[in-house]
């Protein structure tokens, strides 16, 4: 109905709460009630809706049939809470079975569902938060799907590509995790995975944004327990390094350290022991150790800086 009845009104008001609707102008009720589509649950925050909501997982490429197919889990109680007959049991079982089967078809649905379930366990491993929280997962996926579909992965190993599409997704997201951080993860070779890092790169004609040193001082601070004011001169000092050109072409875990252990000597950091307690003063191998990287490379940078910024800490 589009106007009032008894006054012929068009300002007619929808009240969802009690199903009715109110002339506006006159206040008559009209006879015929609206219909609620909604749950007929009430949730009163965000965590009890999720908890009735009766709906699937929502579409997602990190699932190789991108979670739309049904999947049939065992029961063993009927609608009435009675046990399932031993033979009524096993038919379910092999209707799941079945089911399951049936969810991979093709080669490429086989390829798929195999690296999904890598790309998961991968970053499972690495601490990568879940698709509903960071896009990481969406993304590597998305390059699997790119490589798979281009060809790409026949006559190469979907362990050594996998990782690859994973650290791809990493530095798009700006998410910090090395390549060998992932090779030690995947259980592949450094120079397979960095092979097919190239690969993929040149074949998608992507380029991958610069690790700027600021972001990695936090992560390897947080490894050994260096104080916020500590870190807080360590990120100085890169900016003083950058304002003088300096860093370009330099590896920038190698810059963070070396600017960490200056700050380090300067505020006269102590390492942490078991309980809480200083133990001794932060070296370079502390440092180089929690940045994976060698002593002689911090020390080369270490220098650099002391004599770019005229630091003196001895």
């Amino acid at each position: 109905m589009e106007k009032c009845p008894e006054c012929g009104s068009k300002k007619l008001v929808t009240d969802f709460d009690t199903g009715e609707v109110v002339c506006g102008d006159c206040g008559f009720v009209l006879p015929d009630p609206i219909l609620d589509k909604g749950p007929e649950w009430r949730a009163y925050n965000q965590e009890e809706e999720m908890e009735r909501s009766r709906v699937g997982m929502p579409e997602t490429l990190a699932i190789h049939d991108k979670s739309l197919s049904t999947t049939m889990k065992p029961i063993y109680r009927d609608p009435f809470g009675k046990a399932i007959r031993p033979g009524t049991l096993i038919d379910m079982k092999r209707l799941s079975k079945w089911q399951e089967r049936s969810r991979v078809r093709s080669s490429i649905e086989r390829n798929l569902a195999r690296a999904m379930t890598e790309l998961d366990r991968l970053a499972d491993k690495l601490n990568i938060p879940p698709p509903t929280k960071s896009p990481v997962r969406e993304i590597a996926a998305v390059f699997y799907r790119k490589i798979l579909d281009r060809g790409l992965v026949r006559g190469r190993s979907i362990n050594g590509m996998v990782p690859a599409c994973l650290y791809v997704a990493c530095r798009e997201a700006g998410i910090l995790r090395t390549l060998q951080e992932i090779a030690d993860a995947s259980l592949v070779d450094k120079k397979v995975i960095a092979r097919c890092y190239r690969l993929i790169l040149k074949e998608l004609n992507k380029k991958m944004p610069i690790v700027s040193p600021i972001s990695c001082v936090s992560k390897i601070a947080e490894k050994i327990g260096i104080s916020g004011k500590t870190q807080s001169r360590a990120l100085e000092i890169i900016r003083q390094a950058k304002e003088k050109k300096y860093g370009s072409g330099k590896d920038a875990r190698s810059l963070a350290a070396a600017a960490l252990y200056i700050a380090c000597r300067e505020n006269k950091e102590q390492k942490k022991g078991r309980f809480g307690n200083p133990v001794r003063d932060i070296t370079q191998k502390d440092i180089a150790d929690n940045a994976g990287l060698t002593e002689v490379t911090i020390r080369n940078r270490y220098k650099d800086l002391e004599k770019l910024l005229d630091i003196k800490t001895s």
